[in-house]
């Protein structure tokens, strides 16, 4: 079934193209990436889509009946906005139930309280409101009565996935929804959009989300959308195929044009008609060779200043927040080429730590002692401020006029900029016009212009576009200093690190030594091995000869319950896993997730107290 269509829409913005004469569906149930670089127009093309923005030619059709939402890159809000009223708007029926019984709460008024009870009741929203309150824990979504304004670039992003999430759309239109969320969550989200009847169209820097949410990739180039039936690294095959066709075509076509052009030339102006096969054909053939191929290349190869045998030694580091404990009694020294990524959730204090290194935040106790030859350089999640107006080429040469590059060559600002790929007319253009991709590889820029031996990067790969993530990568594995990375790209961790700092809350800082993948299986071993441990082997009747002398103590029945209930913990058992295999299998319905995940815990309540009484008579 179709859900939407895009009928030859053309989007300009004063002399350039974004897009022309673009053509695609989206059926009920597809999972659609959209990729390209930044600034190609992903953003634009996603507002039009929603009616944000009107298409210069063409049409947009949406089935009737469907309901879309949009989740943007950074959404905006209303200043005094609170988080209940933003969550729960008054469109649905169970929403505006919600939000009334959701202030009764809050006031604790009986009236108020009786009132939204029955509210509740007459639209049913009872399953509802657990379904918001499953994703709104999820995502640490904070207190309802909160004013939107005071909440965290990334807490407003969450609240944002919050809501699209909760209303549960028919389409879905995401524009990088994994960023400020930690892994956990993104699996959880996986969990989610894998149902086989959500429909997506998704932007995302995340090759293991792409990988493992989309089945169908839409990539935009140069104005033109090219479609690949496949995941993620499908469509790195197939774009190299189409690409290395495309110049062979150009190449071809432009050999032929001067043949052709010497031709048309050569003719008189009154031309018989027998020849105008000819001459249709070399309009074709003109515009085949002067087509542009999207050959443009980031160039990563900065100088790396001197690395000295000290690089930082942490000896008893305590750093806590009030009551809450964010780091107690942590000691490392730092050694040469060292490859460590920082894991933890949301709020458990990975920042801080990075900011602690860096001098930011003063530690409560403890020391950090820097090496006489240590250049940090510290890329965080907070964007870098800019004055109103500034150009893209003063944010370089406030920082240095002259930048060492390569081996022996120095370059200017201006030569910098273009190497990665900010074309000259474009660097005295102000940052505020650049695309959030494009802020953020600026951003990038001004850490990497100070020639750094120590490499900070605090979630590095938000709003990247996939080429300028895989320069990055391949820049940062011959990288010869120290490299120390928060980052909830799982991919990314995997090919970077070899060890792990794990922020675990509660002041508890941990090491383990591997890379993200082989922290995830020890995890589920560890799990598997604790479960084995911890359960009484109910599914195995006692066969010793001890076992049945215990069992012969119990009275008949007693002896009958201990036989019932070996049977009963092992059906609970059955029954928990067959829910667990259909939750991770995801379905399209929140409301029966969230009737999933309930019935688990009761299962998982029910087992422990079964287990606990088949122990206490094992024992007799």
């Amino acid at each position: 079934m179709n859900y939407l269509s895009a009928e030859n829409i053309s989007r300009n913005i004063g002399e350039r193209w974004i897009f022309k004469s673009l053509f695609f569906g989206l059926q009920k149930g597809e999972k659609v990436a959209l990729i390209g670089k930044n600034g190609t127009g992903k953003t634009t093309l996603m507002e039009t889509l929603m009616g944000m923005q009107t298409p210069d030619d063409g049409k947009i059709s949406i089935r009737k009946g469907i309901r879309v939402g949009y989740l943007p890159q950074n959404p905006v809000f209303s200043e005094k906005e609170e988080v209940l009223n933003y969550l729960f708007s008054d469109d649905l029926p169970s929403a505006v139930a919600i939000k009334a019984y959701e202030k009764a709460m809050l006031s604790g008024d009986p009236k108020e309280l009786e009132e939204s009870f029955a509210l509740m009741e007459l639209h049913n929203a009872w399953d509802y409101e657990a379904r918001a309150k499953q994703i709104i824990t999820r995502l640490g979504i904070p207190d309802g009565d909160q004013k939107v304004s005071t909440l965290s670039g990334g807490q407003k992003k969450r609240l944002s996935l919050a809501k699209l999430l909760i209303e549960s759309p028919d389409i879905m239109i995401l524009d990088e929804p994994t960023n400020h969320l930690d892994i956990e969550t993104i699996e959880w989200l996986e969990g989610i959009l894998s149902g086989p009847n959500v429909t997506v169209l998704v932007v995302s820097h995340d090759r293991y989300f792409l990988d493992k949410i989309c089945n169908k990739m839409f990539e935009l180039a140069l104005g033109a959308l090219y479609t690949y039936e496949g995941n993620y690294a499908y469509f790195l095959e197939k774009k190299a195929e189409r690409e290395a066709s495309e110049a062979s075509s150009i190449s071809k076509a432009k050999n032929l044009y001067r043949k052709e052009l010497e031709w048309m030339r050569k003719q008189p102006r009154a031309r018989g008609t027998k020849a105008q096969y000819r001459i249709d054909a070399f309009t074709e053939i003109d515009e085949m060779a002067h087509k542009k191929l999207d050959d443009s290349k980031l160039e990563l190869n900065i100088q790396m200043s001197r690395l000295g045998n000290k690089i930082i030694e942490i000896n008893g580091l305590k750093k806590a927040w009030g009551d809450k404990k964010i780091i107690n009694e942590f000691t490392y020294t730092f050694k040469k080429k060292d490859r460590i990524g920082i894991v933890g959730k949301n709020g458990a204090g990975k920042t801080t730590f990075l900011q602690l290194l860096t001098g930011l935040e003063k530690p409560d106790a403890g020391t950090i002692d820097p090496g006489e030859t240590l250049v940090i350089g510290y890329y965080t999640q907070i964007p870098f401020d800019f004055k109103p107006e500034q150009r893209v080429i003063d944010t370089i040469t406030e920082i240095a006029e002259v930048i060492p590059y390569g081996k022996n060559e120095s370059l200017s600002p201006s030569q910098f900029l273009s190497k990665f790929l900010f074309p000259t007319a474009q660097q005295y253009t102000p940052v505020e016009k650049l695309s959030g991709g494009e802020k953020k590889r600026l951003q990038l820029m001004r850490v990497l212009v100070q020639n750094p031996n120590f490499l900070i990067l605090d979630e590095p790969t938000n709003d990247l576009d996939l080429d300028t993530l895989q320069l990055l990568e391949d820049f940062l594995s011959e990288f010869q200093g120290c490299l120390l990375l928060v980052s909830h790209d799982r991919y990314f961790m995997d090919n970077l690190v070899d060890q792990l700092i794990l922020v675990e809350g509660e002041g508890e800082v941990k090491f383990f030594n591997g890379n993200y993948t082989d922290y995830r299986i020890s995890l589920e071993n560890q799990a598997e091995n604790n479960s084995g441990a911890n359960k009484p082997s109910p599914v195995k009747a006692p066969s010793t000869e001890n076992s049945k002398t215990k069992v012969s103590k119990l009275s008949f029945k007693e002896q009958k319950e201990f036989e019932t209930l070996e049977i009963e913990i092992q059906e609970l058992e059955q029954k928990k896993q067959s829910l667990i295999e259909q939750l991770n299998a995801g379905h399209e319905d929140f409301q029966i997730l969230s009737q999933w995940a309930t019935q688990i815990e009761e299962i998982k309540n029910a087992q422990e107290e079964k287990e606990a009484r088949w122990l206490e008579l094992s024992e007799k």
